[in-house]
């Protein structure tokens, strides 16, 4: 899942769009945290619900750590839409992966917004709440991904930290992966359909946590700016 050539856009930083927000918006309505003044980082997860993902939520809950969920939808999101609600009814940011991971900068465009309308209304049917957030498979994009988001009001959220956990299932190798990349404004992508990360996920909260990291979802990392559709931001 590298990343290299994935996109031609520039990609923003958090940090960028929090100094692009409006000077006199207060920390209030943030969240857990106002990523201003304090090292915020955000855990994210692609592409579930699986049958791993209600422990996942039970840790969470457990750790007080919000996470933004990034849901595939074929045998996924019509598979455990209880889940889906829970992520959501929990303070979890629910986001879009497509509806069947298929790489999206191959697709026509009607193939496109199919892949992210189809989880988006299946998402709000189950939340009340449309997506803003979308990741594409694999992290590639490009100019048509950009615009048909845009259209859809979507914004593209990528990664600054990866364990590549879907070529191990060994979670103190995958726990090292994440402490060793991890920084503030970070996005961690992991995946809670393989057998190896979510053991590793306690392990991973409680030393970023020893290390000063209050975690937030991403549009909490954003605050007070937001993301904007159609463009990318890592």
């Amino acid at each position: 899942m590298a990343l290299s050539g994935c996109t031609g856009r520039e990609t923003t930083a958090p940090a960028t769009v929090r100094a692009q927000a409006a000077v006199d918006v207060q920390a209030a309505g943030f969240g857990t945290a106002d990523c201003r003044r304090t090292k915020c980082i955000a855990l994210t997860f692609d592409a579930g619900p699986s049958e791993h993902s209600a422990r996942l939520l039970d840790i969470l809950r457990e750790k007080q750590v919000p996470a933004t969920f990034f849901l595939l939808g074929e045998r996924h999101i019509e598979t455990y839409p209880e889940l889906v609600r829970r992520m959501a009814d929990e303070g979890h940011e629910v986001a879009s992966h497509t509806w069947d991971h298929k790489i999206l900068t191959r697709l026509r465009p009607e193939e496109i917004r199919e892949e992210l309308e189809r989880p988006n209304q299946e998402i709000e049917r189950l939340t009340g709440r449309r997506p803003t957030l979308m990741r594409p498979p694999q992290g590639r994009t490009n100019e048509t991904v950009h615009e048909i988001c845009r259209e859809l009001g979507l914004a593209e959220v990528l990664w600054s930290v990866t364990a590549k956990d879907y070529r191990t299932t060994d979670s103190d190798l995958i726990t090292r992966r994440v402490l060793a990349q991890a920084s503030r404004d970070g996005i961690i992508l992991l995946h809670d359909i393989y057998d190896g990360t979510v053991p590793a996920v306690p392990g991973i909260i409680d030393a970023l946590k020893e290390r000063g990291y209050v975690f937030v979802t991403v549009p909490q990392l954003l605050a007070p700016g937001k993301a904007e559709p159609g463009e990318v931001y890592r």
